[in-house]
């Protein structure tokens, strides 16, 4: 049995592309609110959650106006935009692998669950993951990624020293570290560090077959 036989991953730019649906979904809410964007509405914008995001394209903080974009944004993605998610090539393969293989899969992702879950649905992978996270998850909702992951591990009694954390982001690998896990930075996704980003301990992948090898012999 590999070294860490939990495998905790990020979703968006991770194990799927969902960029084209996602600003899709972003250009159609600010289209029907009305509100002009602040910022170019491109990948750069992809990660974080749903509201910061928002605040971030429309520049502004106003509850009312963020609330309203956050609505029109899910009356788009939750009901036809999400299904024009892809997962990257060699992703379904290599998690068809990792479970036949006996390892334990869950996502832990800024994504909101509901989404998430019509994706896992939507490309037949729900039956993979034994966990599946969101900061929404909860009531009240979890602050940040770390505390979702230090949230599944407890919830689940998994030993840290057996878990691993899968990115694309230097958020995923702060919050990997910050739980004390050891972290892999995909670098297929939009998300992808450069060499001067990785800090020490971390490990990279540059295609899905690689981080499977890294994954089964870790």
């Amino acid at each position: 049995m590999p070294r860490h036989p939990h495998i905790l991953f990020d979703l968006d730019g991770t194990l799927i592309d969902s960029a084209p649906a996602i600003l899709a979904s972003f250009r159609e809410a600010f289209a029907r609110t009305g509100v002009a964007p602040a910022r170019t509405i491109d990948d750069s914008v992809i990660g974080p959650p749903l509201v910061e995001t928002l605040q971030l394209l429309s520049g502004s903080d106003d509850p009312a106006l963020v609330a309203g974009l956050a609505e029109a944004f899910k009356a788009s993605y939750d009901s036809e935009g999400y299904k024009a998610t892809a997962a990257f090539a060699g992703v379904g393969e290599l998690l068809a692998g990792l479970a036949e293989a006996g390892l334990t899969l869950s996502i832990a992702t800024n994504k909101r669950i509901h989404p998430t879950r019509l994706i896992l649905d939507h490309l037949g992978w729900s039956g993979h993951f034994a966990h599946v996270y969101a900061l929404d998850l909860f009531t009240p909702r979890l602050p940040d990624k770390a505390a979702m992951i230090a949230r599944l591990l407890a919830d689940q009694n998994i030993a840290r020293e057996q878990a691993i954390y899968i990115g694309d982001r230097s958020e995923d690998g702060e919050s990997a570290d910050a739980n004390g896990l050891p972290f892999i930075a995909v670098t297929w996704g939009y998300g992808s560090l450069s060499a001067d980003e990785m800090r020490p301990g971390w490990r990279a992948a540059a295609q899905p077959a690689a981080l499977g090898a890294l994954l089964l012999g870790a």
